[in-house]
């Protein structure tokens, strides 16, 4: 039994590089690849966002003009959004890549009425280069297309297994929440999402859930409801 019907999918590009940091990692795409089969084969659509800071951070670039350095990160996101594509597709998940900035070479350019007919022929839909304009984050990106395609939730899969009142890394003492409103991530400024994002979720009404994707049947567990992470609503 599914509770959510469709969804995004944010995903650290961090996270796909593993522990060497950098680039990306096979062993952990193809982790990540066997959890989204799992909730794809039980019906779900899926549409995916992929960050790009296992290659580029737009901040990293301190002497760069922003919208150049953002428009960098944005091509990273690609990078990754091909891997993944690939990688679906080697298991068996029919796959689509859309992009925001007009790569037409390589993947599809973002049109929302292509996007839905590709939920209804059962594909997988990844949304590259956030949403397109620099000064937005990968997470305003996931936020937009989440209210776009009117999807039942937005799940973060994130390193850690929910949002926390300080960095858990650095503060032993630091206190997860099972459950947050919208508001009181804003006025907090706890780290789960940057604060447009959560606007434009809580104005949506779109529930956001923050959870461990190395935790065992994380995605299944949060499609079908089951507690796990950090459900914000």
């Amino acid at each position: 039994m599914i509770k959510y019907k469709r969804v995004i999918i944010k995903l650290s590009g961090e996270a796909l590089a593993g522990d060497k940091g950098f680039g990306i990692d096979e062993t952990v795409v193809s982790y990540v690849v066997n959890q989204i089969k799992s909730v794809y084969d039980l019906g779900v659509e899926v549409g995916i966002i992929i960050g790009g800071g296992n290659f580029w951070r737009g901040r990293q670039a301190l002497k760069m003009e922003r919208s150049a350095a953002d428009h960098m990160g944005m091509l990273a996101t690609v990078m990754n959004s091909l891997a993944m594509q690939d990688a679906l597709e080697a298991e068996g998940v029919p796959c689509r890549v859309q992009t925001a900035l007009t790569i037409t070479r390589i993947a599809e350019p973002y049109i929302l009425r292509k996007a839905m007919r590709h939920f209804e022929k059962r594909r997988v839909v990844i949304f590259a280069c956030g949403t397109g304009n620099p000064f937005f984050s990968t997470d305003t990106g996931a936020a937009l297309r989440a209210a776009e395609i009117n999807a039942d939730v937005l799940m973060l899969a994130k390193n850690i297994d929910g949002v926390y009142d300080s960095d858990p890394k650095k503060n032993p003492n630091a206190k997860k929440y099972d459950e947050l409103s919208y508001m009181k991530v804003v006025q907090d400024g706890l780290q789960a999402m940057d604060a447009t994002a959560i606007t434009l979720c809580m104005e949506n009404k779109i529930p956001i859930i923050a959870f461990a994707l190395k935790e065992e049947n994380s995605l299944l567990k949060a499609v079908r409801g089951e507690k796990i992470g950090t459900i914000i609503h």
